[in-house]
């Protein structure tokens, strides 16, 4: 018995050394300390099961989510297209030349989409996510043609030379920027070389961002971007669309006197090689094969903001046939999805 006012388990551990313990004591000790060994495994594996269920649900859930919203924008940039498609289509049966003026050329402001659709109880338009759609049409024979530079002959030709050479001048590039630009061209574009298997020594350039393949200057891509293009083939400029750097390239005049022309089409479209000579300087002849006034490429940019998401899609058109047998191609399409900063 324990001590009058002492605790049994106090007088326990009072025990001298050597007193003997109880075997079935010890053994249910052990054993409870086992089997809350054993049921904070077993909470620990049940829950990181349940974190793990929960984790691929939920990422299942954003995969799925993410696949929702990309066929979305596919499906809306695609119509944007085919509404594009029908602006150049009907634009081609109204009229024979290409001016700034007309319904094409006006951008598409941003707007929402539920603002097209009809807001009745079948349209739950405030339900879906926030799509904005905004877009424009430019016109790419508004701007120089590489591809006008080497002729089917795969020689360069000297007049798209010289008119390479202003407009490198006009923008503010070293003297041999046209010739090196132009050589690397000429063997891009040139004829076969014997035993190889390509054209000439440098892969094919087919748009021009990819003349950065050619080890062409970044400074001077990027310095031309604005008045130069790569179409498939050699084409007219229409300077019905072309800026004043362009016409006075094209045409060989001083940016004064292109400058007046811009400012004459803007209130009367130009029509005629006797027009536009008309408001050239004296002495100045235009070329019927190298000056036009309507255009067959497009380039078409629509830019769909879905939630926090920014995708842009860039389609080159081409127009082909006349009246109501034309046609409205995509040569080539290209989406992008754009960071944060150029939002």
């Amino acid at each position: 018995m324990s001590p009058p006012g002492r605790p049994k388990g106090e007088y326990r551990r009072a025990q001298p050394e050597g007193t003997p313990v109880n075997p079935r004591r010890a053994r249910r000790s052990r054993q409870r300390g086992a089997a809350l060994l054993m049921a904070m495994v077993l909470v620990t594996l049940v829950t990181t099961l349940a974190a793990g269920m929960v984790w691929q649900q939920w990422r299942a859930v954003q995969v799925e989510a993410a696949e929702r919203a990309r066929s979305q924008a596919e499906w809306v940039l695609l119509g944007a297209l085919d509404w594009s498609r029908l602006i150049l289509r009907e634009d081609a049966r109204s009229g024979r030349i290409d001016h700034l003026g007309e319904p094409w050329a006006t951008p598409l402001a941003e707007a929402r989409l539920s603002t097209f659709l009809a807001a009745d109880r079948d349209n739950n338009v405030d339900q879906g996510p926030e799509a904005f759609l905004s877009g424009s049409i430019s016109d790419v024979q508004g701007r120089y043609n590489l591809r006008n530079l080497v002729g089917d002959d795969g020689k360069l030709v000297p007049a798209e030379l010289q008119t390479l050479a202003r407009l490198c001048a006009v923008a503010g590039l070293p003297g041999d920027a046209a010739r090196l630009l132009a050589e690397a061209l000429a063997q891009a574009w040139g004829p076969p070389i014997q035993g190889a298997t390509g054209r000439g020594t440098a892969l094919p350039i087919q748009r021009y961002e990819q003349l950065a393949w050619l080890g062409i200057d970044p400074r001077l891509v990027a310095a031309l971007r604005p008045v130069a293009e790569i179409l498939p083939g050699a084409t007219p400029l229409n300077v019905n669309t072309a800026p004043r750097e362009v016409i006075a390239a094209v045409l060989d005049v001083d940016l004064g006197a292109a400058e007046r022309l811009v400012q004459v089409r803007q209130r009367s479209p130009i029509d005629s090689l006797e027009r536009l000579k008309a408001f050239l300087p004296q002495g100045a002849t235009p070329d019927a094969r190298r000056v036009g006034f309507a255009s067959n490429h497009f380039e078409v940019t629509g830019r769909l903001r879905l939630d926090e998401r920014v995708l842009e899609e860039r389609a080159l058109m081409q127009r082909r046939g006349s009246g109501s047998a034309t046609e409205v191609v995509a040569l080539r399409r290209e989406r992008r999805s754009l960071p944060a900063e150029l939002r």
